[in-house]
């Protein structure tokens, strides 16, 4: 059984249907790559894995673990080992990245009826988490994005990474906008977590970071659906092709 399953999923957003029966698995401790040209409905699939409230699930299931977490709250996802790094994180004044993780910790703590995260353990695990994603310590202090570049942005979701070491990782075309020095950082970080212990879809329609992180298995999306599955040989022919060749494929076997 795949670490995640999700089987037959059809979603929309107000009246508009944007995934169309949809099926994916994602193995434990692979890295698995999830293309597909822009309005495929890649970043809808992201925020429905993590239960964002927006979209709504009218058929199909999504199982982590074993465990049917279709109609689950995103904190309860999150409790149970999913994590997702946007593709545009929002910027919070007021509120320190310090603050932001311990918040976070605490949380996950009380899921599994712990107590809070004492303020000298918290310091001693944030700056073992900062040196592992290779951030600067005067992050801790800053407010969460906020003036954020966006190399800077994609550091502070490599740090929750750090911190939280989730199951199954979501990186939602965290590639996007990126010079390829903060490309580079973002790919050392997932190449450096990725593993036996946590497992990583990387949503993107670039091959760029692909060439960074190589992927176990690549799924292509088209129309709301994944339309072909192969390995990282797929990588090679959308470069050299595009997606036209999808779009011909998919309309022949119409």
């Amino acid at each position: 059984m795949a670490e995640l399953e999700i089987r037959n999923l059809h979603v929309k957003i107000e009246d508009k249907q944007i995934l169309k029966g949809l099926d994916l698995d994602v193995e434990k401790g692979r890295v698995h790559a999830l293309m597909g040209p822009n309005g495929s409905g890649k970043s809808t699939l992201a925020n429905v894995i993590m239960g964002h409230p927006a979209y709504e699930v009218t058929e199909g299931t999504i199982t982590f673990k074993g465990e049917d977490i279709t109609e689950a709250a995103p904190e309860e996802r999150s409790q149970a080992g999913l994590f997702m790094a946007f593709q545009y994180p929002v910027a919070i004044p007021g509120v320190s990245v310090s603050k932001y993780l311990r918040m976070i910790i605490n949380s996950h703590r009380e899921a599994r009826g712990e107590d809070q995260i004492k303020i000298k353990d918290f310091a001693r695990v944030a700056q073992e988490a900062m040196e592992l994603a290779n951030i600067p310590k005067d992050f801790s202090s800053r407010y969460l994005n906020d003036g954020f570049s966006g190399g800077e942005k994609k550091r502070m979701e490599l740090l929750q990474l750090a911190l939280l070491r989730p199951e199954l990782a979501v990186l939602d075309e965290t590639d996007s906008g990126l010079d390829i020095d903060a490309l580079r950082t973002v790919a050392e970080g997932v190449n450096k977590f990725a593993g036996p212990d946590m497992g990583v879809l990387i949503i993107t329609h670039y091959q760029r970071i692909l060439s960074m992180v190589r992927p176990d298995q690549v799924s292509i999306m088209f129309e709301g659906r994944i339309v072909k599955d192969g390995g990282p040989e797929l990588v090679g022919i959308l470069e050299e092709k595009g997606y036209g060749w999808i779009r011909e494929e998919v309309g022949a076997a119409a």
